[in-house]
């Protein structure tokens, strides 16, 4: 994707700009918390029709997707971690609202590129990945998960091309570089300049769960996503969110 001078620093992410880094931190964590299985499914039209944003992860096998949504929401076991990865082939939503409340959904999608997978369930689930990217309303955000050690592959290249019409049109974007504990300083700043490159109109960040890195910074941009009118006086006025109401797939 070509180059955006749109691109924000990881500074700029967070519930409330009048708020404090804090509470910034707490809001964000807090609602992320609230995240509960709502379906799967094995086909884009056995998804329910949503009208909340819709925030979908998407990442190469291995690239360590389930354990940041985990992490995100400080539950272990909320998304499946295959020990087959790749096998893992329907598309897990999930929901997100204080309260009782459903203000947001995250999508967890099936993890590509894995070679064991035999090539027509590869191709089948690309092309099901790249109707849901284009196709699906409610669609806000997309995580793309990028093990910075090898950097974005050509399936990863190929779902950039997908989805650089929507981020043209206000879609959001963010690479995520898991497993950064693993890289020295300088290897990161390369990654980060690199992946930067590569994101056209979309953010990058660092992440790591065994050091905790990136954490905060993630969980912030994804709240401000998700609640883009939200008071920035009182960011606890979410919780008065709207139920949603039904809308097209």
């Amino acid at each position: 994707m070509t180059t955006n001078t749109n691109t924000t620093s990881n500074s700029q992410a967070g519930p409330s700009s009048g708020s404090d880094g804090k509470s910034q931190t707490t809001v964000a964590l807090g609602w992320l918390h609230t995240a509960k299985f709502l379906t799967t499914a094995p086909e884009l039209h056995y998804l329910p029709p949503l009208e909340v944003p819709e925030i979908a992860f998407v990442g190469r096998s291995n690239a360590g997707k389930s354990t940041c949504i985990n992490t995100l929401t400080q539950q272990k076991q909320l998304a499946f971690a295959s020990k087959k990865p790749g096998r893992t082939q329907h598309i897990n939503l999930f929901s997100l609202g204080k309260q009782g409340v459903m203000d947001a959904v995250l999508t967890d999608l099936p993890g590509y590129g894995y070679a064991a997978v035999p090539k027509q369930d590869k191709i089948r689930w690309q092309q099901v990945m790249a109707n849901y990217l284009v196709t699906r309303r409610n669609l806000m955000g997309i995580v793309l998960m990028c093990d910075p050690r090898h950097g974005l592959t050509e399936l990863d290249e190929i779902l950039l091309d997908v989805i650089r019409p929507r981020v043209q049109e206000g879609l959001k974007f963010l690479i995520v570089l898991t497993k950064s504990d693993k890289l020295t300083r300088s290897e990161a700043t390369k990654a980060l300049s690199i992946a930067r490159l590569q994101a056209g109109g979309g953010e990058v960040m660092l992440f790591s769960a065994p050091k905790r890195k990136g954490i905060d910074e993630v969980a912030k941009l994804l709240w401000t996503w998700a609640h883009p009118r939200a008071d920035s006086a009182d960011p606890d006025t979410l919780n008065t969110a709207q139920a949603p109401r039904p809308a097209g797939p």
